[in-house]
């Protein structure tokens, strides 16, 4: 189940503003992410006829099973990445940027290890 990074990301979005706004539509994620809405609406096209997600009628966006299993993997990489460096004594914010580059090319084997240690 290998996927792009950025559909990676599109998918964590989801799962992300689905836990704190409840129901999520193309616009939120263009919000979030600062991309336009033409460039969120192809990305969304992309993930629905991969089986990622469902979109509604009335344009809320639902992750499926296999587009729900990845958001999860990638929110609790870049939760656990970013909770390791700021133990490590690196800015917050720092530490919040790079998790989001580096949870989408570390190994499983090497996130375990992280995982573990704190």
């Amino acid at each position: 189940m290998k996927i792009h990074a950025s559909a990676e990301n599109y998918l964590e979005t989801i799962y992300m503003l689905r836990k704190s706004k409840g129901m999520v539509r193309s616009i939120d994620i263009a919000n979030e992410l600062e991309f336009s809405k033409p460039s969120i609406s192809v990305a969304m096209k992309n993930l629905r006829e991969n089986g990622y997600i469902e979109v509604d009628k009335d344009g809320h966006i639902t992750l499926l099973e296999k587009g729900l299993e990845i958001a999860e993997r990638m929110y609790e990489r870049h939760t656990v990445i970013s909770q390791f460096l700021v133990k490590l004594g690196v800015e917050e914010s720092v530490a919040t940027e790079d998790a989001c580059k580096i949870e989408h090319v570390i190994s499983d084997e090497s996130f375990e290890a992280i995982k573990n240690s704190i």
